[in-house]
């Protein structure tokens, strides 16, 4: 594939990363908002039956949920600078110019990127299947833990959404975190592709020397060089 193919995969790639980014912040913004600005992640239910309420017994501490909004915020501000960077290259400049240092950089962004995706998915599955065994275990006649948003929750709390709306986070997570693998896989194959061949002269490999140089120096011609290789025999 060639690089300018490349090169637009990438750039689509890019637009999808912070498209999973905002939804990720947006939905567990959603969760705390609804539960008055905690975080249910690893929280956990009490049910009483009296009134047929579900409330809140513990929650996690606020700055679990924004580490994980602060991450796919982080992502997908990069990712919507670098889709603007790039369609600004190509529709305004007209020329595509891919350094090595930039291309080392995007793989060095990428390696943090999934490393800090890795821990947001894992956070958001473990803190989800947390929160459901809860509602399973506590709130009665409840099997699957989506029929909990069709229950009514002690005041102020609203679990309308929360099982969905974490579940869209963790499913966007993963997808960023597959992408930005996918970015990386990328960026290495346009950094070996366009790192230029050696030359192969006269049977060694030199950088840059012209043809029928010796050993890929550009000072010493096959011409120089022939009397050298070539002389004539001397007479008897």
């Amino acid at each position: 594939m060639a690089l300018a193919g490349l090169l637009l995969l990438e750039l689509g790639l890019y637009a999808s990363c912070f498209v999973c980014g905002i939804v990720t912040a947006a939905s567990i913004t959603i969760v705390q908002g609804n539960f008055g600005g905690r975080c249910m992640l690893y929280g956990l239910v009490n049910y009483n039956a009296t009134v047929n309420l579900i409330g809140v017994q513990s929650y996690s501490a606020p700055s679990l949920c924004y580490f994980v909004s602060a991450i796919s915020v982080i992502v997908a501000v990069v990712c919507f600078s670098l889709s603007l960077y790039w369609v600004y290259t190509c529709c305004i400049e007209g020329e595509i110019r891919r350094e090595r240092v930039w291309m080392n950089l995007i793989i060095a962004v990428s390696g943090v990127f999934l490393f800090f995706l890795l821990i947001t998915g894992c956070m958001l599955k473990i803190g989800r299947d947390s929160l459901c065994t809860s509602v399973i275990q506590n709130v009665h006649n409840i099997t699957r833990c989506e029929e909990a948003q069709a229950r009514k929750w002690v005041s102020p709390f609203n679990g309308e959404r929360f099982y969905s709306s974490l579940y869209k986070a963790e499913t966007a997570a993963w997808i960023n975190f597959f992408f930005w693998l996918i970015i990386g896989v990328l960026v290495l194959v346009q950094r070996r592709q366009s790192s230029g061949p050696k030359a192969i002269v006269g049977g060694y490999e030199g950088y840059g020397g012209p043809a029928g140089g010796l050993f890929g120096d550009p000072g010493v011609t096959a011409a120089e060089t022939e009397p050298f290789f070539n002389n004539p025999a001397r007479p008897q």
